[in-house]
């Protein structure tokens, strides 16, 4: 049987190629709104970060979202993004692990 093609995107703040389910999805929408997308369908410019915190806290330092999103990233942007994130981590990691399961 022909094995499935597994999508790679490459982390912003650590610059590792992952399969895209072990990523999370921050998203610009075409109307300038940046947002973390967990659906990965939403329109607009994307970039992918690791599921930790530590990852999404390197990319704030290095202004690795600025450069992926090709936008300024405002600072109560980045605070409600590291909100968003923690909340999204736990619903991330709960997923994957129960896909390793299957």
């Amino acid at each position: 049987m022909k094995q499935k093609k597994v999508p790679l995107r490459k982390c912003v703040a650590t610059q590792e190629m992952m399969p895209k389910k072990e990523l999370i999805r921050v998203v610009r929408t075409p109307e300038g709104e940046v947002l973390i997308d967990l659906t990965g369908k939403k329109s607009g410019r994307g970039a992918y970060i690791c599921g930790k915190l530590e990852c999404f806290q390197l990319a704030q330092k290095n202004k690795a979202l600025d450069r992926a999103l090709k936008c300024q990233v405002s600072p109560e942007i980045y605070a409600q993004l590291a909100r968003e994130f923690t909340s999204v981590e736990e619903q991330f990691l709960a997923a994957k692990d129960s896909e390793d399961n299957e």
